[in-house]
């Protein structure tokens, strides 16, 4: 929902800006036939339904040099991991309201269960859907109504419909459009407004018009698409009695005013309730356009053709993005990606599995299942590895943990609140029968390594590549290793029973809470004689049982089978 909402965010700013420059256009081209107002609304309906579009030199968007995503064509304005960032960042294309807007947007704190941004974006999301099923039932219910009343419309001939409940005519339906008038229409004015309303037909505003609503529906939330839909819906008409004035000439030009300020006078306040016909409204600038309409001249159609051709290209490209593409692999490392999937919460399940396949791991292990221990600090992830050839990983008859550390000190410096990674590997290759093996590694145990903090590594492509060459020339001290699996065991077998109490609270009996969290409860036993070590002495801690005791024995007897 929230990535949805972003890219939706992001179309409605690009129409924003296209929103503005059309009015511009409008205001220039004033005294040109409307048809071509209303065809430069086309770039703007383009700009909220298509996330993508076409790069040209000639983009409108070119001066405010907003974020271009590679192959896609689509502009970013809010990054689609905003919510993730360790300080939030937009970019409008312009610095004076980037600087504003980014000062506002609260960062990211590490220790917290969630990223107040994250909450923030997810909270929109859902205001944003709740608003779309609001209108969209709206529209539905009106569109009903407005159906039912044309039950009792009597034909008159072809297509043309009349009935004594509406007091304006419209355009109503998709596949075969009728034509409904209101009773009483004398035969002086029935001419003008049936040729309105073929003209609607013939160009398909019938379509048109409920496919902009629904775009509006989608972009709810924008003030200017609403004032946009309104200057839409003003062109059309307008051009639509041009064209009328253009097949019948300019002499009717008085008898079809007259049409229009009698059906305003006959108006009894009742607006129609359907976005989806064509009521015939703003009878003053109607009226007026009317009276000022001169045929234009050849030479000024054509013109006006080729102008409006321009700006609707120009508003619907893309700027060019000229930023050679650099290459993103470093020593088997894709840094772009890494740096994309940056993350302070290890409980963002799509960034932390990206982090890790964005990085080598030894030849002859594939990485199976990844789990994330996000119940209670200190938070972990469980990688689980599948060896199907041995050569890859061991060295003299024995494990080496060299590549498996290399990438948690890497992950460490990714990912902000992660305390403990665990690499489970499996033996497949069917040369040590089956055989598990588990490697902890600490944050702890990995800033110690360094002499300071890891986490300024993640603040640039660069810093990333130097701590990798680092990574690569540091020697390993196995004893470290071992010393930081024993702690991290302890705290894994803390974090899985701290979920196995969690929940059912209702029932007072340990096996219905081991069977709720079975897989928690399954990856201690497996653990062996490392849990049952740790397991053993606690059991003694309490005199009195308690739920977490009672969890403990029946782990012990698993374990001792």
């Amino acid at each position: 929902m929230t990535g949805l909402f972003t890219s939706v965010l992001n179309m409605s700013i690009t129409a924003s800006f296209v929103a503005l420059a059309v009015i511009a256009a409008r205001l220039l081209l004033k005294r040109a036939p409307r048809v071509f107002s209303y065809a430069l609304w086309l770039a703007v309906l383009v700009r909220l339904i298509c996330p993508f579009s076409i790069n040209s030199a000639f983009s409108f968007l070119s001066f405010l040099k907003p974020n271009v995503h590679p192959g896609t064509g689509t502009l970013e304005y809010i990054p689609q991991n905003i919510g993730l960032m360790q300080n939030p960042v937009i970019n409008i294309g312009t610095g004076g309201i980037n600087d504003a807007l980014n000062s506002s947007l609260p960062p990211a704190t590490p220790l917290a269960s969630a990223n107040p941004m994250q909450i923030i974006m997810d909270s929109a999301g859902i205001v944003w859907a709740a608003g779309i099923a609001v209108l969209l039932i709206y529209t539905v219910i009106s569109y009903l109504k407005l159906i039912y009343s044309m039950k009792t419309a009597t034909l008159v001939r072809d297509n043309i419909f009349e009935t004594d409940r509406i007091t304006s005519p419209f355009v109503c339906g998709f596949i075969k459009p009728k034509i409904l008038i209101p009773t009483g229409l004398s035969e002086d004015e029935l001419p003008y407004i049936l040729a309105h309303e073929r003209v609607h037909i013939r160009r398909l505003d019938y379509l048109v018009k409920p496919l902009a609503f629904l775009a509006l529906i989608v972009h709810w939330f924008n003030p200017l698409m609403w004032i946009s839909f309104a200057l839409m819906s003003k062109d059309m008409e307008m051009s639509c009695d041009e064209s009328v004035l253009k097949q019948l000439g300019n002499d009717v030009r008085c008898g079809y005013s007259n049409s229009l300020l009698s059906l305003s006078i006959r108006r009894s306040g009742f607006i129609l309730g359907s976005p989806l016909a064509f009521g015939e409204s703003d009878i003053k600038s109607r009226i007026q356009n009317i009276l000022n309409y001169r045929k234009p001249a050849l030479w000024g159609v054509a013109l006006g053709v080729v102008v409006t051709a321009a700006l609707v290209w120009s508003f619907t490209a893309n700027p060019k993005n000229e930023k050679p593409a650099a290459p993103t692999t470093y020593l088997g490392y894709d840094i772009e990606a890494m740096m994309d999937n940056y993350t302070p919460y290890v409980g963002d399940n799509s960034k932390v599995v990206a982090l890790i396949n964005a990085m080598p791991w030894p030849a002859g292990t594939k990485r199976d299942r990844v789990e994330l221990h996000t119940a209670s600090p200190p938070y972990g992830i469980t990688i689980n590895f599948i060896m199907n050839d041995a050569s890859g990983i061991k060295a003299d008859g024995t494990l080496s943990g060299d590549a498996f550390y290399r990438n948690s000190v890497m992950l460490f410096s990714l990912i902000d609140n992660v305390d403990i990674i665990n690499c489970n590997i499996t033996d497949n290759s069917g040369n040590y029968d089956g055989a598990s093996y588990n490697l902890s590694y600490m944050r702890e145990n990995a800033e110690n390594l360094f002499g300071r903090e890891i986490l300024h590594f993640a603040d640039s492509a660069e810093h990333l590549k130097n701590l990798i060459d680092r990574l690569r020339n540091v020697t390993i001290d196995t004893n470290i290793i071992a010393r930081s699996t024993d702690q991290a065991t302890k705290a894994e077998i803390e974090n899985y029973l701290e979920i196995i109490m969690s929940s059912p609270k209702t029932s007072s009996n340990p096996y219905d809470y081991i069977e709720a969290h079975r897989n928690e409860y399954d990856s201690i036993v497996k653990m062996g004689d490392e849990a049952l070590d740790y397991l053993l002495p606690q059991i003694k801690k309490s005199p009195q049982k308690s739920l977490r005791d009672y969890i403990i024995t029946a782990l012990i007897n698993d374990l001792s089978k």
